[in-house]
């Protein structure tokens, strides 16, 4: 694969900044164009650029039919394990280019064309990877929900996308549970304005859902005379897709990424960040709802002619601990990307990693973290027991693939825990104060990046650029606001210490929760936990903590919280003014692992909370109310709907 750039980290990315019309423009020679662009990019006068404005390409070309072009159509390309029914299926890019190539026929046969947007609304089962690449084969813009997402949330989607066709599954299988999804997008199309011609519902076996006549339709059996299409070439700026993440106003943004800048990042980092080449296999433990899947479940590793893992389960419980160690064993992963919080699962349920020194963790070669911070005692346990490097890198759904790593494909190896890393290859760091200067090193400030951003970002929000700018490029004329707080250390290493509203201010003292979160997880009975500040009458906020132990810790509660709170003091000094502790039994997270802290805090100021479409389990909020309790926090205000 030409258009990889070799050499040191150092060496890379000083070129990267330098000269990132050549550099990237060579990036670009490891994609297949139907017409090669003659221009790295346009410039905006607000500092974005729109990369390679006149090339044309199909993202699905260059994901699957150019493999088997090459002979490569017998290699492995996805494999889905599903732990919720115990099947394994394998795709190899022959049969992977024969599925997508009749489902694009199928939504063809409806209608969908270049432009046209389709909702995928489905669990992680490979129809929906076809989906995905059909919608590009056709050059239609796919926009995937997270398969269960409430009906009010699912109906925003629908109506600021305005799909014509919705592509879902009867059900979802959680553990324990099966999940209609059905009634769900019966309620979401009731309550939206906008009405998709047409509904196609794969039925799985353990639900099957009642049809509407006329608008929806099965999926096998439109399938089953649907004839194979083509690619159809797109513009390099044409959408691929759009991925909507909550917004402050209540409207879900639409994050909208292109076909050509996309192509071009994603097949450049798997081998540079990652250090995985074609016929590896490469397992981004996540969902394809989100921004990892998205990336690296779908577009990433099939750009690059490796191995994919789709998996239908949990770290713990889909049997045990050791359901990751298992996949990656079976499936011979060489490299694992995951959340912090699902290896904080496994080392609750598994301090002592018995699974791993049992059985092994095949030729695993590194772990990857990233979608919320990940504490340097999380970091430093899994590398003991699994005794490969252990990485946290740092990235956002807007900007599509990671801007912070340690990039193992550069050599470089120098990991420093509590640090993203250094900035990937054409992306430029900088910490500013609010006045837009930059602070003094190691200084706490706003996170943010030198425009232009590298390829693969988001170029707008869908059908509102004026919200994109005021979103992220206005609060610093010439930089990409991330909306994160933290450090540039000296050897430029970023600490991204919590969103910039996790910053709290306790009697004029600037404080991370963060900090304090990192300080509270290295506590040996401790697996996870989180720190919010609460408002308080005297120092207007105080930082409150909420603690969930290993699993087998017999030690009292009350003797955990003093070794924590002296802790904090210790380290941070009595300006933390941090005496307020608490044990829960789980913390409220999204379904892709983040801990919702503006959630614990409202319930901590005892304001009103409405659940969020976006919660795992519902009874983690209940659970926090009652630890809250305990130490007096929120006690007869909040009231969880």
């Amino acid at each position: 694969m030409s258009g990889f750039e070799t050499g040191s980290y150092a060496e890379v990315y000083r070129r990267s900044i330098d000269q990132p019309e050549e550099f990237w423009m060579e990036a670009a020679r490891a994609v297949d164009w139907t017409v090669t662009p003659t221009r790295t990019a346009d410039a905006e006068p607000d500092g974005t650029w729109h990369w390679f404005p006149d090339g044309r390409l199909n993202s699905c070309y260059n994901a699957v039919d150019r493999h088997v072009a090459a002979g490569r159509g017998a290699q492995i390309a996805l494999i889905h394990d599903s732990a919720m029914t115990g099947a394994v299926q394998r795709f190899s890019y022959a049969h992977l280019l024969d599925e997508v190539a009749r489902v694009a026929g199928m939504m063809a046969s409806h209608g969908v064309g270049v432009g046209d947007r389709v909702l995928i609304y489905m669990p992680m089962v490979p129809e929906a990877v076809f989906a995905m690449l059909a919608c590009a084969r056709l050059g239609a813009v796919h926009s995937v929900v997270f398969g269960g997402f409430a009906a009010a949330e699912l109906a925003k989607r629908i109506d600021d996308a305005a799909p014509v066709l919705v592509m879902a599954a009867s059900c979802g299988l959680e553990p324990g549970r099966v999940v209609a999804y059905k009634p769900l997008l019966d309620e979401a199309i009731s309550l939206a304005t906008h009405k998709p011609r047409h509904c196609i519902v794969l039925q799985r076996p353990q639900c099957h859902a009642a049809l509407k006549p006329g608008r929806d339709l099965d999926w096998a059996e439109q399938l089953a005379g649907a004839p194979a299409v083509g690619c159809v070439a797109v513009a390099s700026g044409d959408p691929l897709y759009i991925l909507y993440t909550s917004g402050t106003t209540g409207i879900p943004k639409g994050v909208v990424h292109d076909n050509g800048g996309h192509a071009v990042a994603l097949t450049w980092s798997l081998p540079a960040i990652y250090g995985v080449h074609p016929g590896e296999t490469f397992w981004a433990a996540s969902d394809i709802g989100w921004a990892v899947g998205h990336s690296y479940i779908v577009y990433g590793p099939l750009f690059c002619g490796c191995t994919t893992v789709m998996y239908e389960g949990k770290p713990v419980g889909t049997p045990d601990a050791g359901a990751f160690w298992r996949v990656v064993r079976d499936h011979g992963v060489s490299v694992l990307f995951t959340a912090p919080t699902a290896i904080r699962a496994v080392k609750r349920d598994d301090p002592a990693g018995s699974h791993v020194a049992r059985d092994g963790i095949g030729g695993l070669r590194a772990l990857f973290l990233a979608g919320e911070r990940a504490d340097p005692d999380t970091l430093s346990w899994a590398e003991h027991i699994l005794g490969v490097p252990v990485i946290d890198h740092w990235w956002q759904t807007e900007l599509g693939w990671p801007a912070l790593a340690t990039c193992l494909g550069l050599g470089d190896r120098t990991i420093r825990h509590g640090s993203a890393g250094r900035p990937v290859p054409g992306n430029r760091f900088e910490v500013l104060g609010p006045d837009s200067q930059p602070v003094q090193v190691g200084e706490a400030g706003d996170i943010v990046i030198r425009l232009p951003l590298a390829p693969g970002a988001l170029t707008t929000l869908w059908q509102r650029p004026d919200h994109f700018r005021s979103s992220y490029l206005e609060a610093h004329q010439g930089y990409y606001t991330t909306g994160d707080a933290g450090i540039i250390d000296a050897d430029g290493y970023v600490h991204v210490m919590g969103r910039i509203d996790d910053i709290i201010n306790v009697a004029g003292h600037r404080l991370s929760t963060g900090g304090i979160e990192q300080i509270i997880a290295a506590h040996p009975d401790v697996a996870e936990c989180a720190v919010v500040g609460a408002a308080d009458a005297l120092k207007g906020m105080v930082p409150v903590g909420l603690a969930v132990l290993k699993s087998g810790v017999d030690r009292p509660d009350d003797l955990i919280c003093r070794e924590i709170v002296e802790r904090v003091r210790n380290e941070l000094g009595p300006v933390a003014a941090f005496k307020s502790v608490t044990v829960t039994q789980q913390l409220p997270k999204t379904r892709s692992g983040k801990v919702l802290r503006a959630m614990i805090r409202r319930i901590a100021d005892g304001e009103d909370v409405t659940l969020p479409a976006t919660i795992d389990d519902p009874k983690a909020m209940a659970a926090v109310r009652s630890a809250l309790a305990k130490i007096g926090y929120g006690i007869a205000a909040t009231q969880v709907q």
